[in-house]
């Protein structure tokens, strides 16, 4: 009997290093793996790196531009980026000679890739499902020349695929208004492997801390409001410092943080330690006194769901978070995280002074958020279901 393979391909994660996509690609690979299909992932993205091809945790991975730098040559680099499609048909037809290619799982925004890689998978009659982990509109602004590519491109994206995988009940409604077939819109929440966080290990920071994991953005994830909220309590707790790991999306953002920071004369008490390896930021979350995300209001937070959330859970330690999207169709205040109002710098200070004072009872509460993470928000849990729901797809 020939094997079975799952194909993860995109342009919108790096590989093995990057960020939240790429936690999602990974948990998503391991799963498969791990129910005796083979994972491959084809990182799309213009990526130099010393090694672009190779196996981590049983999953191999592919960088089909398979260059080590950046030509200085204009004409050398796009050349580059023909043979990168033609590289990516060669990788498929190889895999699919060896296996059975169950499906292949996109994440990407561009409409070009989306495009490529369908035309492949048409000719290699291998389903295509699409991964959506955002609202797609939010990349578009409000004028109505941009308005009228999202809708173009929405109305094509459902041709273009045979089914979805999306992160929240949200998107699953949001996409069957624009024509998906509710049958092949499939709830895949944020997913977790619960290994990584498992392990206790000791602390590299001399100190205790709240920490925060993630982009350092304020319209995405509030840092500003976290950074305010820790403020308002620090002189009460001058034994416990604030963490950040992870850069700004933009110079822009990250710099306007710092600025704040220094404007509030908390430098001595809030910690950059910039992006940080995958390997390395379980300690530093396993460690962490509170774990704390102050995402505002959003059309990004009400459509999805932060990994770095679930993460979180993982530890057991105690959570702070916003009540925004679809957090509370999961979290219950003062149960298995404490919750607090989004954009509330008094009531989000409020919290985090509350769990800091009543640590026993916080660690319950802890432990409690972290059983979700053996269930619905498991990696392998949440496999079998993707894989059943494919075998009913092939099968159609």
């Amino acid at each position: 009997m020939q094997k079975k393979a799952f194909i993860i391909f995109g342009d919108s994660f790096s590989f093995p290093e990057g960020t939240a996509s790429t936690n999602r690609v990974f948990t998503f690979a391991k799963g498969f793996s791990e129910n005796g299909i083979d994972a491959h992932v084809i990182c799309f993205q213009n990526e130099y790196l010393e090694s672009y091809n190779g196996t981590i945790s049983g999953i191999k991975y592919y960088h089909p531009l398979g260059r080590t730098k950046r030509s200085n040559s204009f004409v050398i680099r796009n050349w580059q980026k023909i043979l990168k499609h033609i590289r990516t048909i060669s990788l498929i037809r190889n895999i699919k000679k060896e296996e059975d290619i169950i499906a292949i799982d996109l994440f990407t925004y561009s409409l070009l890739t989306h495009l490529h890689i369908f035309l492949i998978a048409r000719l290699f009659r291998i389903k295509l499902i699409f991964d959506r982990c955002e609202h797609p509109m939010q990349f578009y602004t409000d004028n109505i020349f941009s308005q009228t590519s999202a809708k173009m491109r929405l109305a094509l994206e459902a041709k273009l695929c045979d089914a979805m995988f999306c992160i929240s009940d949200y998107l699953i409604d949001f996409y069957n208004k624009k024509g998906f077939d509710r049958q092949n819109l499939f709830l895949v929440p944020s997913t977790v492997d619960t290994e990584r966080f498992s392990t206790p290990v000791e602390s590299i920071l001399p100190f205790n801390y709240i920490l925060y994991c993630g982009s350092l953005t304020i319209l995405k994830d509030g840092v500003d409001i976290l950074v305010k909220s820790f403020a308002k309590i620090s002189s009460k707790y001058p034994e416990i410092n604030l963490v950040l790991i992870g850069k700004g999306d933009t110079i822009e953002e990250e710099t306007s943080i710092r600025e704040l920071v220094a404007e509030l004369k908390i430098d001595n008490r809030i910690i950059f330690l910039g992006q940080l390896s995958r390997s390395l930021i379980p300690v530093y979350l396993i460690n962490a006194k509170v774990l704390a995300l102050a995402r505002p209001a959003s059309i990004q937070a009400a459509a999805g769901f932060p990994s770095k959330l679930t993460e979180y859970l993982s530890t057991g330690n105690p959570i702070v978070v916003t009540n925004v999207g679809e957090i509370p169709l999961y979290l219950k205040d003062n149960e298995n995280a404490f919750l607090s109002e989004p954009g509330d710098i008094d009531a989000f200070s409020g919290k985090l002074d509350f769990v800091l004072d009543n640590y026993e009872i916080a660690r319950k509460v802890g432990n409690k958020g972290k059983e979700l993470t053996t269930t619905v928000f498991n990696y392998n849990y949440q496999s079998k279901r993707m894989i059943s729901f494919i075998d009913s797809l092939r099968r159609k």
